[in-house]
């Protein structure tokens, strides 16, 4: 009996069809404001009558996001949530920029903006934690934070001036 070839979470036809589907939808949408107003509108962002994403594109970008997160490189971060709405913001900022005309892979196309959303994530997110390191260290209050079992005995009068202050506040 042969082997079932599985489905995958995000079928690539389907995905190109629909883009193809919006893609007209914003051409027609962008002929109109052309006719209107005697202009070009912008191409990204949000100008009259160009058409809502559908609620399936959206779908396919948080499903790729999202099991691009799973992959090893991304699955242990603090911040995998930012990282997939990053991936998902990014899909919807680049979304006019696929063209079916060079390229029938969507899936491929969306996945490489998600997967440079999330490096830039954790590059942020690394400065932030350089940020926080440096002030921590500039302030003198990586001394309290090191544990040395030697002064947690209660002789130390820094370690007890803490420990009162602690407790004064937490009255």
């Amino acid at each position: 009996m042969p082997k079932k070839k599985p489905e995958h979470y995000v079928n690539n036809k389907e995905l190109l069809e629909a883009m193809i589907v919006y893609r007209t939808k914003v051409g027609i949408a962008r002929e109109k404001f052309i006719k209107k107003y005697d202009k070009d509108p912008p191409k990204s962002g949000v100008w009259e009558g160009k058409p809502r994403i559908p609620n399936y594109l959206g779908e396919c970008f948080l499903k790729i996001a999202t099991h691009l997160s799973y992959k090893p490189n991304f699955v242990n971060y603090m911040f995998r949530e930012d990282m997939i709405s990053d991936g998902i913001e990014n899909c919807v900022q680049y979304i006019h920029n696929f063209n079916p005309e060079k390229s029938q892979n969507p899936f491929a196309y969306f996945t490489q903006i998600i997967h440079y959303a999330f490096l830039r994530r954790i590059q942020k997110e690394k400065k932030q934690l350089e940020i926080k390191t440096k002030i921590i260290e500039r302030t003198g209050f990586d001394e309290v934070m090191v544990i040395d079992n030697n002064e947690l005995s209660g002789n130390n009068a820094e370690y007890n001036s803490i420990k009162d202050n602690i407790q004064y506040r937490n009255r």
